[in-house]
């Protein structure tokens, strides 16, 4: 393995076990880019009308931060796991499959899920890109007591 590949591959594992160990908000953020702070976006894909946290780009340090604070007022989530890495060092990017348990905190409906993060990391291992995939139907039902 290349020595870009492993730093990327570990710079990916890093962050995912910050977020699934829901270490404090510093933390993980410190996973992300300085040298690039502007450029940073967290995307989480899917209809903004279903959830406060979607379709819309989180950009830069205080919309990293929204995007976080605002995922937090909404869901707690357990037993998270991360796997299936998938390292693209020509394009400094890293795939994952995820899962866990999610809960929506105002209704307290809980349900299982599988989702996938694309980050993309700039030359000193930050991450300037993170693009969620996940089953936002689900987060829909489970906010409006329906799951």
């Amino acid at each position: 393995m290349s020595t870009r590949r492993a730093s990327l591959l570990n710079a990916a594992s890093s962050f995912c076990s910050a977020f699934a160990s829901q270490k404090p908000l510093d933390e993980i953020l410190s996973h992300f880019s300085t040298i690039r702070q502007e450029d940073v976006v967290v995307l989480e894909h899917g209809l903004p009308r279903l959830a406060p946290f979607l379709g819309r780009e989180f950009r830069g340090p205080n919309g990293v931060k929204d995007y976080f604070s605002t995922i937090s007022q909404s869901l707690t989530y357990k037993d998270m796991k991360f796997g299936n890495y998938v390292v693209d060092a020509e394009v400094n990017k890293v795939s994952v499959r995820g899962e866990a348990v999610f809960t929506w905190a105002s209704t307290g409906q809980s349900w299982n899920e599988v989702f996938t993060y694309v980050l993309a990391f700039d030359d000193e291992f930050g991450v300037v890109t993170y693009e969620i995939w996940a089953d936002s139907g689900a987060a829909y039902l489970a906010s409006q007591g329906q799951l």
